[in-house]
Order: structure tokens, then sequence, then C-alpha cells
């Protein structure tokens, strides 16, 4: 069991933090952060090292761009690595999405068909991933918006199979499923119930919006967790037990202490879970 397992809940680190995340002393208290944000060096990077001394981390990726039709940067993932053996994260995670055509990058993880073609290729590109930071990956489930067709398996299917041709592991984002399942109009709860429990290795929780017409619902971490996603959190906890939990906010900073009152929620649950029989 890694040290995410045993502390439970974890907070997304932002520079307006930095002090406070320093000098918090919370019991279990662990950090993520993106490392494209890091993996230059210089001043952010000593300052991600301090952290590292006292709380544990994790590495979410954002520009790996796994589901592209090409293979991963190598530079980039020479970059990442050498990230990872600087800061030690207990855990390393990217998006199942595609950001990257033909050199350039877009600001914003895509999605892409669930096609035979697309797991071959992206399990040949989280196995090079792999293979090339010497560690195992955790992949996340996408936010939907519409619509795609061209899809051979559903969404829990190819991740399931992903995890077992590449051994690498899942990060379950709650908020993504409430807001695909009010977006594309399936059952969250269901999704939950039918997401395999083993390769789980990280949760995470967020707030989201809504566009101006109030109908579809965006992944926009710029709120607090939502009442029904704390419940959907509750009903995933009770049927797969404790699992390093994270609080994501990347806009409308609240202080900190406000973030850390939503990660005791986190933990609370966590702990019931911990000693129920």
């Amino acid at each position: 069991m890694n040290a995410l397992h045993q502390s439970g809940a974890g907070l997304g680190l932002k520079g307006d933090h930095y002090a406070q995340a320093l000098a918090c002393s919370a019991q279990g208290l662990w950090f993520e952060v993106h490392p494209e944000n890091y993996m230059v060096g210089g001043p952010r990077l000593a300052w991600l090292e301090r952290i590292a001394e006292r709380h544990p981390l994790s590495l979410h990726g954002v520009a790996l761009s796994l589901a592209a039709d090409a293979e991963p940067d190598e530079t980039h993932l020479r970059q990442l690595r050498a990230l990872v053996e600087h800061v030690q994260p207990q855990l390393i995670s990217e998006h199942l999405a595609w950001s990257t055509w033909r050199g350039q990058y877009l600001p914003d993880l895509l999605p892409f068909p669930r096609s035979h073609a697309a797991l071959a290729r992206i399990g040949d590109n989280i196995q090079r991933t792999q293979e090339a930071l010497g560690r195992r990956i955790a992949i996340e489930n996408p936010s939907h918006y519409l619509r795609l067709e061209g899809h051979d398996w559903d969404e829990i299917e190819f991740l399931t199979e992903l995890a077992l041709r590449t051994g690498c592991g899942l990060l379950l984002d709650v908020n993504n499923v409430h807001v695909s399942a009010h977006n594309l109009g399936f059952d969250a709860r269901r999704y939950l119930d039918r997401f395999p429990a083993a390769a789980i290795l990280e949760i995470h929780l967020a707030g989201h919006s809504c566009d101006e017409g109030g109908e579809l619902l965006i992944d926009s971490h710029d709120a607090p967790v939502a009442e029904p996603v704390w419940a959907l959190y509750e009903h995933l906890i009770q049927r797969i037990g404790p699992r390093p939990t994270l609080i994501e906010r990347d806009d409308h900073l609240p202080a900190f202490d406000e973030l850390l009152a939503e990660r005791e929620l986190a933990q609370a649950i966590l702990n019931l879970a911990e000693i129920k029989p």
C-alpha cells in the first residue's frame, strides 16, 4: 500500500497557497500537481521540492496526448522522467484524451471514438509511457459533452481492457461521471457500480458549472464539489472501500482553509469506510 492509500484525501496544489500548504500539518494530507508546470526547473521546482519534503505528491499530467494518432513525445517523456526521479511521486496519472496534432498543442482534452484501432494505439502509448518512466500510471475517465459515433467499446469496458492489456491503473473522476451522465443521459450510479474497483488507484472530486442555457454541465473545476457528486462519492466508497481522493480546484480559488474543509469532508467519508466491519 503506497503513502497515498495510507493518507486518504489530498488537495490540488496551487501557487497562491504555497505558504499555507507548506505549513499545514493536517494528518495524512497529500498534494497533486500538473507536472508540466515543473518540468523545466527553476523556482517552481524548488518550491515543489520543499513541499515534497513534508507531504506525499501525485503528478497528474495534461499533455501526453495518449489518445493521439502518434507516439508520446520523447522529449516530454524524458523531462517527465527527470521530474519523477527528482520528487519521487507516489502516483502518476494522465487523461484518456488527445491534445496534439502534427506538432500543434491544443488547449483542451479532446474525445475520440472508442474503436478497436484506438484501443490498440492507446494501449501501445500507455506501455511506451510506463516503460519510459519506469512506473505504472493511472488513466482518468473523461468528461463528455456530446455523443460521438464510431464506438466499438463502451467506456468502462474500454478502460478495463486498457488496464488488463497494459497493467495501468485507473483514476476515477466522480465529477466527470456526473457531468457526462447529465449531458449524455445515462445513470451515473450504474456507471460507478460497473467500474472495476481493483484498478482504481485514485479518485477525483471537483466542482462544475453550466452553460448559458443551463442545460450543459461543464467540468470547470471552479466551484465547490456539488451535493450530487458527494452523494455519488459516498455510494462509490461504500462499494469499493477507501481510495486516495483528491479535491480539484483550478479556478475561482477560495482561501486555503476552504479547500482544506472540503478535503476534511472527503477524509471523513474515507474514515467511516475504514471502520466498517
